[in-house]
């Protein structure tokens, strides 16, 4: 990836080979610039590049798309871009910085976005690959507050991606647009009710659910319209637990009559024509991902966004990838001092 002149105030040059113990194929990591790469080796993934762009203030996503594109290079041999905000002056990851997620450019050779962010307001030429790869009808995977995006002001040449947008075909911005939905409101109660996700009856056997149990998350359910869009196809419901604990009870009343979709498929249709698929799931927070269950589900999202269904394995290796500790959501949360390097290594 070609770097500008501004970003060469903090080039890394920081590269090392990892082999998995056990006889596993090993991955590259590696940090060329204010990104991480994760160069897979072997595995149904191979030759192919999923770019994982994270960017909020509040889901710790700087923490869990790292280590999500480390499994999926380890586990799975998929080649894995993960970008972040960054403060250009220090070159630290800044999560609560909207403005700036640089090496944007990846996408125009990925053949998956995973996405994870929060009301950005990035530059005309850090939105232009994004809106080429959507324009090109490419698969889209969103995770948690990937409903609300961004919040670009009116006037400014992407405004129409922002979660408030009215303009004409993009009610509701990149969430409703693309994923099937914006930010409506909290459903659970934050920080005290926490999620379990259980499936729609009839769609057990859907291969984005193969092998997914037990799929939990302190994170609180998000609302949606009901029923969604026709277009949207729900896999999994969120049922609202009366605490903070996976053994918690559901809660009783209408929070849980009915459930809230918390997980499902779509596909949009780009500028040019072509359909693109899409898996939009408001779980998604770096301390959800301790959750295997959860893991595997947006494991093999991946594969299916991807049209690899067929390849998805009877049940996906989704084990952590080294000392995996994500910091609890909150705003002001985050990890100060952090830079892309510091995700390169096991």
């Amino acid at each position: 990836m070609r770097t500008s002149r501004s970003q060469s105030l903090f080039l890394f040059s920081f590269l090392f080979a990892w082999g998995a113990a056990g006889g596993q194929a090993g991955v590259c990591f590696a940090a060329e610039g204010p990104w991480v790469t994760y160069e897979g080796r072997e595995g149904p993934g191979k030759g192919k590049h999923i770019v994982l762009i994270s960017g909020d203030e509040e889901y710790r996503s700087e923490e869990g798309l790292p280590q999500l594109g480390k499994i999926l290079a380890l586990r799975h041999g998929f080649r894995c871009t993960v970008l972040f905000s960054v403060d250009p002056r220090s070159g630290e990851i800044a999560p609560d910085l909207r403005t700036n997620i640089p090496g944007m450019e990846a996408l125009n050779s990925a053949d998956l976005a995973i996405v994870l962010l929060r009301f950005r307001d990035l530059p005309d030429d850090q939105m232009r690959p994004f809106d080429d790869y959507l324009n090109a009808g490419k698969p889209v995977l969103g995770l948690r507050t990937a409903t609300h995006a961004f919040q670009i002001p009116e006037g400014k040449t992407y405004s129409r991606y922002s979660n408030s947008s009215k303009e004409a075909g993009w009610e509701g911005g990149f969430g409703r647009r693309i994923l099937g939905e914006k930010w409506i409101n909290h459903h659970g109660s934050h920080a005290r009710e926490s999620t379990r996700a259980i499936p729609v009856a009839g769609e057990e056997s859907h291969p984005i659910l193969q092998g997914c149990e037990d799929i939990w998350g302190p994170s609180d359910v998000y609302t949606v319209r009901l029923p969604l869009p026709d277009s949207c196809r729900p896999l999994l419901l969120g049922q609202v637990l009366q605490g903070m604990r996976p053994d918690d009870k559901p809660l009783e009343g209408p929070k849980n009559n009915p459930m809230m979709p918390v997980a499902w498929t779509r596909t949009y249709e780009g500028s040019a024509g072509k359909t693109g698929r899409v898996f939009a799931c408001t779980m998604g927070a770096a301390n959800d991902l301790l959750s295997e269950g959860l893991r595997r589900v947006v494991v093999n999202a991946a594969y299916w966004c991807l049209g690899m269904e067929k390849r998805i394995p009877e049940r996906a290796d989704v084990g952590l990838v080294g000392d995996y500790r994500p910091s609890s959501f909150g705003f002001g949360t985050f990890l100060r001092g952090k830079k892309p390097s510091d995700h390169a290594g096991k």
